[in-house]
């Protein structure tokens, strides 16, 4: 009788792994699908937009080496605008501590690449990726614009803006190999079934919202 169970409860298990299996990667390829014409990696290619979204991330990784997603979104932003592909830049991240600012270090690094101050707008309500988007819609007025990040996470923010109506485009930045950021790559297969449960079920709004504060045109 106990094996009987065990061999039962295995085949269960098994069979609920393979559709969490199927389940996850039918939600990455289904947002990569929807995404698949709006986003650019050639420079010369992509459309001029007003305004560029830098969805943000961590400086320095856990061992407090440089985190190579920071370095590349910003080397990203800046060859956008000394290009005249943007105008401006919303750097939008994460300010949970005084110690840890993630808009305040990309504007640091992006001035240090001869970015102008006057050029930068700080979103430090960017807690989410979905926060991110819809911020910079409903907080800085702004319909049309450019997500940069890398491929994997551009995919996802590019699906969120396109079920609220948003007109955006992205361009990839060099992404991290297999290896090197494999648990960021691991943590946005589960993302991905996450944003279509919010979008199609659950309708967040962001954290928060606030005074709007618009982009010169």
């Amino acid at each position: 009788m106990f094996r009987k169970f065990v061999r039962r409860f295995g085949k269960t298990l098994a069979l609920l792994t393979v559709g969490l299996v199927l389940l996850v990667r039918g939600c990455y390829s289904f947002v990569n699908w929807k995404t698949k014409t709006t986003h650019y990696d050639e420079i010369a290619q992509i459309p001029a937009r007003h305004v560029g979204l830098v969805l943000g991330t961590s400086k320095r990784l856990s061992d407090g080496s440089p985190n190579p997603f920071f370095q590349y979104r910003i080397e990203a932003a800046a060859k956008l605008y000394k290009a005249h592909k943007i105008k401006y830049l919303i750097l939008s991240g994460d300010n949970r501590h005084y110690t840890y600012n993630e808009p305040q270090d990309m504007k640091k690094a992006l001035l240090a690449r001869g970015v102008p101050e006057q050029a930068i707008f700080m979103d430090y309500a960017g807690l989410r990726t979905f926060d991110s988007v819809v911020r910079c819609q409903q907080v800085f007025g702004q319909q049309q614009f450019t997500i940069i990040s890398q491929r994997f996470h551009n995919q996802r923010a590019l699906y969120i803006a396109k079920q609220m109506h948003i007109d955006a485009i992205a361009f990839d930045a060099e992404d991290v190999g297999f290896w090197r950021g494999f648990k960021t790559h691991f943590r946005e297969q589960f993302a991905r079934v996450k944003v279509l449960i919010d979008m199609h079920l659950l309708h967040p709004e962001p954290h928060f919202l606030g005074e709007k504060l618009y982009i010169p045109s």
